[in-house]
């Protein structure tokens, strides 16, 4: 059943559709990996990290919805569902347990540079088939790459060494 009609051609909105189901997977999947994080980093780093992991979260969960309802504009179903996360995620993930603040940044800036590299993709995916939409991912990859300095940042020592 198709409830809303696309005002894209068939083959641009399935390139348009794919695009928007998989960074939608991405979106929610970073939103988890980043409230794991919050719940279990340790060190002495812990909070500045963990109030950052929820800049991350709360930014992956915004653009999950706009993502998700632009699918819809275009009559595409968004699949948000736990089990079509789980099947179909492919970041890397946390491991179970308390995780390190150095592990805690490593782990975030691995899995904010593999969603800005798939991102990167579907926007060339999409430029022809809807520019609308690449708009859009350029917009969430320029969020993902601001959140993957801070966590960079985080990753070189001061000046005196320390």
């Amino acid at each position: 059943m198709t409830v809303v009609k696309s005002t894209l051609p068939e083959e641009a909105l399935r390139v348009t559709g794919t695009a928007l189901q998989e960074t939608l997977v991405d979106l929610l999947g970073l939103s988890l990996i980043g409230k794991q994080a919050h719940w279990n980093v340790v060190g002495p780093r812990f909070r500045s990290i963990h109030l950052q992991l929820d800049e991350v979260v709360a930014a992956a969960r915004e653009h999950s919805d706009t993502v998700a309802e632009r699918a819809a504009a275009l009559g595409v179903s968004p699949d948000g569902r736990p089990e079509t996360i789980a099947a179909t995620f492919a970041l890397p993930g946390a491991k179970d347990g308390w995780l390190r603040d150095t592990e805690v940044v490593e782990l975030m800036v691995s899995a904010l540079e593999a969603a800005i590299g798939r991102l990167r993709e579907r926007i060339e995916t999409t430029e022809k088939a809807d520019p609308v939409t690449q708009d859009l991912l350029i917009s969430v990859t320029a969020e993902l790459e601001k959140q993957r300095w801070m966590f960079e940042a985080e990753n070189h020592p001061r000046e005196d060494g320390k």
